[in-house]
């Protein structure tokens, strides 16, 4: 019965999605910190851009990190022993929308990451001096 879904092992393959996330929102941080240095700190409008750049890079890496642990803390609940549920309530009409909710977040969140990275790719090229 080694291979019978449960909750815990639900919620340690479901790690996967805060540490993804965590590991995005950490590189957008170090863009910004990367963007800072090229900022002419002559410039008044430069160093508004420096603070509100190093403000945000400083909550992207605290957002990073704790979607970190929370990665972890569910890939440890792998082994958590199945619990007794009350199967009326888990095909209820809450957790249905609240499946539903999820479901419809992630198609979009996968939309916006699609566009993203198409418009990522082809600035990457042409900072690389390729074409797109």
């Amino acid at each position: 019965m080694e291979d019978q879904p449960t909750c815990g092992k639900g919620l340690a393959a479901s790690a996967a999605l805060p540490e993804k996330l965590g590991r995005v929102i950490g590189c957008m941080a170090e863009m910004l910190e990367a963007h800072m240095k090229a900022l002419d700190l002559e410039d008044p409008n430069a160093r508004l851009e420096r603070d509100a750049y190093e403000k945000l890079a400083g909550q992207q890496k605290e957002i990073a990190d704790r979607l970190q642990a929370n990665a972890n803390a569910m890939a440890g609940y792998h082994d958590l022993p199945m619990g007794k549920h009350d199967e009326e309530a888990m095909a209820g009409p809450q957790a249905m929308q609240a499946f539903a909710a999820l479901v419809k977040a992630k198609q979009e969140l996968l939309r916006l990451l699609e566009q993203s990275a198409e418009e990522d790719e082809a600035m990457l090229a042409e900072m690389r001096g390729q074409e797109p």
